[in-house]
C-alpha cells in the first residue's frame, strides 16, 4: 500500500491556471503563484537565496540570525518564457518551473488519488547551473506541513502559544546524483565523513547517541557548491537516499536557503564569511597550548602546574580553571577558602608567560545573588507562565539566562566583567551553550523556543565578544563554546567536541568529526585531548600496550593501555587549529602519563612550538578568506574518488597530511597519498608519488605525517610562551611544484591587524628555477642561505 503524507506529497504533473507576472525590484525577483511566493534575492554574483513560502510576506523577509550580508543584485537580469522564469549572473543561471496556465486553456485531470492524499504545498523547481551548463543543484519540490498526527507531528503544536504566528513544518527536496558526496553540517559524532546515505540530526543535543552534537545548517559538495539552510529549529537532513537529499526543519512558516557556487572549496567558504562574517583572529596564545584539567581545585594547585612548565622549559600558554570555583552557582565569585587572591596569581601567571581561562556558565540558583534580578526582569528562559526553565528534579543548577534578550545579554556580560574578568583572568570558558536546559517548547526573548532552538550559542558568544569589543577593545577576545550554530565563527569564539569518551573508539570518530565541523565553515574546532569521561576501572588492551603503565597508576589506574592512547590522541592534538587538553583525571599534564609516554608529549608540545610562525599564519589566512585550515581531503583533492569519505586523513594548512594512528598497538598504518601531487615523509625526507596507498612505519613516539611537494614551511626557535620574541629559524621548501605562503606576525594581542598593522611577508618559491624569493616585511635577519633549507637537495 503506498503511503501519502502531508509533508512529502508533491505533485509536479499537474497544470493550473495560475497568474504569474515576476516582480523584480532592485535586489531581488518576486515570482507569484496560486497559494505560493518565490523569491530570488542574489547576495554576489555566485551566491542567491531562495525564499518560498504560502505566505508572501514570509518569503520577502529577510534572512535569519547569524547572517550580517546585504543583498546584492549587480549583474542579475531576469527573463521569463510560457514555461520557466530565468534569473541569471555571469556565475549562476537560475531557473524556475512553477504552476504556469495550461497552454489550451484545459485543467489537467488530477489523479483519482487527490481525493484523499495531497501535498502541503504548490509543487515548484529550482534549478541552479552555472553558465556553460554544469547543473550544480537541483530544487525538486517544498514543504510547508501543518502538525498532523498522520506524520507524527502533532505534538509540536503544543509547544507554542496561541499569540506565536503560525508555524510549520517546512523543508525541500534536491536531487542526489549518486557521485555526489556531502560535507558539514555541524558536528555529528557517528564517525562518518560523507554523510551521504546518512541521516544527520542538525541540532544542539547533549544526550545523542555518539556524544553531544550541535548544528551549523551548511553542507559543501563536490558539485561546485555549498547550501545554506536558514532555519534555526531542529533539523533533519537525509543525504542521498533514493536520488535525492531532504531537508526537513521543525518550525518555521517558510523555506529560506543560500546557495553558494565556487570553483573551489575555497570560494564557497569565501561566501559563506561574506554572509556571515569574518574569523576573527584568535590572542596568539590560543594557537600555543591550552592546560585544562577537571579541575584545578585552588589556586594553590594552578601555580603548581603553571611551575611545574617552566621548571621542566616545557611551552604552554593557557590555564583553564574549570567551573566549582565559586560558592554557588551563579554568585560569580571566587571560593575565598581555594583561591585566597586570584588577582595576585593572575599577575604571577601572567610575569610567568601564562594566559587564564575560567569558566562562566549562563546557569543561576535561586539562592545566589543575581537569581532575583534576572527573574524581576523577565531575563530567564522561560514557559509559558513565565516560570524559569530549570532541571529538576535531577539537576538541582537552576535556570538558563536567556541571552538572545540584549538587555539580559549586556547585564550577563558586565557582571562576568566586573566579578571574573577584573581578576586578571584573560578568556572565557563559555560552557553549557545549548543551552543546558533545551528551549523546546520554552519562550526566548527571539520567539518560541521550538521554532529558535539552535541559535542560543550564536547569541550567547555574540554577548560576550560584543562586550570584549566595546569595554576591552585592546584585547582581542578567545570564547569556548561547547556549541555553534550559522554565524557563531565571527564572535571570537573557539568550538570543542564536548564530553567525549577516553576510549579508542571516541578518538578515531574525532577525526571526521572535527572535519565535518571545520566544513561546516568554522575553523577553531578541537577535543579534550584524552577524552573527558572517567576511564574505566579496568580495562586490559586487546594488544601489548606499546607505554608502560605501572608508573602512572595514581592517573591511570587499571586503564592499562590510557598512556598508549593519550600519547597517540596528543600526537593528532599537535596539528588542529585549538591544541587543548582536558579530562577528569586525578593528573592532566605532560608528566602525568608515565616516564615513558614523558619524553614523547614533549616532543610534539615542542613540535607545536616550532610549527608556531605557519600555524599563526594560517589564523591570518583564515581571517581574510573565512576558509578552514584544518580540511577534509575532498576539500581539497576533489577529483580523487578515492578520498570522498577517508575518515581518518586530513590537510592541516596547504603543506601537512596528517594520518593519526588510531588503533591500539599499531606500530605502522596505511596511508592514502591523494593523487596529482608528490610528498614527502616528514621524518625522513622520503618523496613518495601521489595516488596510491603506502604503508607507513608508526612507532609510539611518530605520527605519520606528510608534507605535499610544492609546500613552505617556516619553523621558529623554541619559546616557552607566544609572549616571548621567535625568531624565525628555517623555512622548508618542499620542492615539486611552485609554492607561495604568506607569513604573517603582529602583536599577537589586538585587533589592529584589521587596520593593516603586522608584519606580512610573501614567500615565493620558483619550482624552475629551484629558487625561493621573499618581498613585504623581513621575517629574518640572516642570510638566505642560512634559513632556507631545500629538501632533497
Amino acid at each position: 500500500m503506498k503511503r501519502y503524507s502531508a509533508a512529502l506529497g508533491l505533485f509536479a504533473g499537474f497544470a493550473l491556471f495560475a497568474s504569474h507576472a515576476p516582480a523584480q525590484s532592485s535586489s531581488r525577483l518576486e515570482l507569484t503563484s496560486p497559494g505560493e511566493t518565490i523569491v530570488l534575492e542574489p547576495y554576489a554574483p555566485n551566491i542567491l537565496r531562495v525564499t518560498i513560502s504560502k505566505d508572501a510576506t514570509a518569503a520577502n523577509a529577510g534572512p535569519g540570525y547569524g547572517f550580517v550580508a546585504k543583498p546584492d543584485a549587480t549583474g542579475w537580469s531576469a527573463n521569463q518564457s510560457d514555461s520557466e522564469d530565468v534569473y541569471k549572473s555571469d556565475r549562476m543561471v537560475v531557473t524556475v518551473h512553477r504552476p504556469h496556465p495550461n497552454p489550451g486553456g484545459h485543467r489537467v485531470n488530477l489523479p483519482e488519488t487527490a481525493k484523499y492524499f495531497s501535498g502541503s504545498a504548490p509543487w515548484a523547481s529550482v534549478i541552479v547551473k552555472t553558465p556553460d551548463g554544469k547543473q550544480l543543484l537541483e530544487m525538486r519540490g517544498w514543504d510547508q506541513a501543518e502538525y498532523n498526527h498522520k506524520d507524527g507531528t502533532a505534538t509540536l503544536a503544543t509547544e507554542f502559544q496561541k499569540s506565536d504566528p503560525p508555524s510549520y513544518i517546512v523543508g525541500a527536496s534536491f536531487t542526489s546524483p549518486d557521485d555526489e558526496h556531502y560535507y558539514g553540517l555541524g558536528q555529528n559524532h557517528e564517525g562518518f565523513l560523507d554523510h551521504r546515505g546518512h541521516t544527520v540530526k542538525c541540532w544542539n543535543d547533549y544526550l545523542a547517541a555518539a556524544a553531544p552534537s550541535t548544528c551549523v545548517p551548511l553542507v559543501i559538495t563536490n558539485k561546485g557548491y555549498g547550501l545554506l539552510w536558514d532555519n534555526p529549529s531542529k533539523t533533519t537532513i537525509n543525504a542521498g537516499f533514493n536520488e535525492q537529499t531532504r531537508w526537513q526543519s521543525e518550525a518555521g512558516n517558510r523555506v529560506s536557503y543560500f546557495v553558494i557556487a565556487g570553483n573551489t572549496a575555497d570560494e564557497i567558504y569565501a561566501g559563506y564569511k561574506l554572509l556571515t562574517g569574518p574569523t576573527h583572529m584568535l590572542p596568539k596564545a590560543a594557537y600555543g597550548y591550552i592546560q585544562c584539567k577537571q579541575r584545578y581545585h585552588s589556586q594553590e594547585e594552578l601555580m603548581a602546574v603553571a611551575k611545574g612548565y617552566r621548571e621542566r622549559h616545557l611551552p604552554a600558554d593557557v590555564l583553564v580553571v574549570d567551573w566549582f570555583y565559586y560558592t554557588k552557582m551563579g554568585q560569580m565569585d571566587m571560593d575565598p577558602k581555594y583561591w585566597p587572591d586570584p588577582t595576585a596569581m593572575n599577575k604571577q601567571l601572567h610575569d610567568m608567560g601564562f594566559e587564564t581561562m575560567i569558566s562562566v556558565w549562563p546557569r543561576f540558583v535561586p539562592e545566589d545573588r543575581y537569581y532575583s534580578t534576572i527573574l524581576k526582569n523577565g531575563w530567564f528562559e522561560h514557559l509559558a507562565d513565565g516560570k524559569p526553565v530549570d532541571g529538576l528534579p535531577y539537576d538541582k543548577a537552576g535556570s538558563d539566562i536567556d541571552t538572545t534578550n540584549p538587555d539580559a545579554a549586556k547585564w550577563y556580560w558586565s557582571v562576568i566583567k566586573d566579578n571574573i574578568l577584573s581578576l586578571g583572568f584573560d578568556s572565557l570558558w563559555a560552557d553549557e551553550t545549548e543551552p543546558d536546559l533545551p528551549p523546546n517548547g520554552a519562550v526566548l526573548h527571539v520567539g518560541p523556543g521550538t521554532q529558535y532552538f539552535n541559535v542560543y550559542p550564536y547569541f550567547h558568544t555574540k554577548a560576550l565578544y560584543d562586550g570584549y569589543r566595546k569595554d576591552l577593545p585592546n584585547k582581542r577576545a578567545l570564547i569556548l563554546s561547547r556549541d555553534a550554530y550559522t554565524g557563531a565563527q565571527s564572535n571570537g569564539a573557539i568550538f570543542w567536541s564536548s564530553d567525549i569518551y577516553p576510549t579508542w573508539d571516541t578518538y578515531k570518530r574525532q577525526i571526521p568529526t572535527g572535519l565535518d565541523f571545520a566544513a561546516s565553515g568554522v575553523t577553531y574546532w578541537s577535543n579534550d585531548t584524552g577524552g573527558w569521561q572517567d576511564l574505566p576501572a579496568v580495562h586490559h588492551p586487546a594488544h601489548p600496550p606499546l607505554l608502560d603503565p605501572s608508573d602512572a597508576r595514581d592517573v591511570v589506574g587499571q586503564d592499562d593501555d590510557f598512556p598508549e592512547l593519550y600519547t597517540r590522541w596528543f600526537q593528532y592534538a599537535t596539528f588542529l587549529p585549538i591544541m587543548r587538553t582536558h579530562g577528569s583525571r586525578k593528573y592532566n599534564e605532560t608528566w602525568s602519563y608515565g616516564k615513558q609516554a614523558e619524553p614523547i608529549l614533549e616532543k610534539y608540545l615542542r613540535l607545536r612550538y616550532e610549527l608556531m610562525p605557519y600555524i599563526y599564519s594560517l589564523g591570518y589566512h583564515t581571517w581574510e578568506t573565512g576558509a578552514p585550515f584544518m580540511r577534509a581531503l575532498p576539500l581539497d583533492f576533489p577529483d580523487d574518488p578515492k578520498v570522498a569519505d577517508l575518515r581518518d586523513e586530513y590537510m592541516f594548512g596547504p603543506a601537512f597530511l596528517v594520518a593519526p594512528v588510531t588503533e591500539q598497538g599499531a606500530t605502522s598504518r596505511e596511508v592514502y597519498l591523494p593523487a596529482g601531487a608528490d610528498w614527502f615523509n616528514f621524518w625522513t625526507n622520503e618523496r613518495v608519488h601521489g595516488g596510491q596507498t603506502i604503508t607507513v612505519s608508526a612507532p609510539i613516539d611518530a605520527i605519520p605525517l606528510f608534507v605535499r611537494a610544492g609546500s613552505i614551511v617556516p619553523f621558529g626557535s623554541m619559546v616557552e610562551s607566544t609572549h616571548q620574541q621567535q625568531s624565525i629559524t628555517k623555512v622548508r621548501v618542499y620542492p615539486g611544484a611552485d609554492a607561495a605562503f604568506t607569513l604573517f606576525n603582529d602583536d599577537g594581542m589586538t585587533y589592529a591587524y584589521e587596520n593593516g598593522a603586522g608584519s606580512v611577508t610573501h614567500l615565493h618559491w620558483d619550482n624552475a628555477a629551484q629558487k625561493l624569493t621573499h618581498d613585504g616585511a623581513a621575517a629574518w635577519t640572516a642570510s638566505d642561505d642560512s634559513i632556507v633549507e631545500i629538501v632533497g637537495r
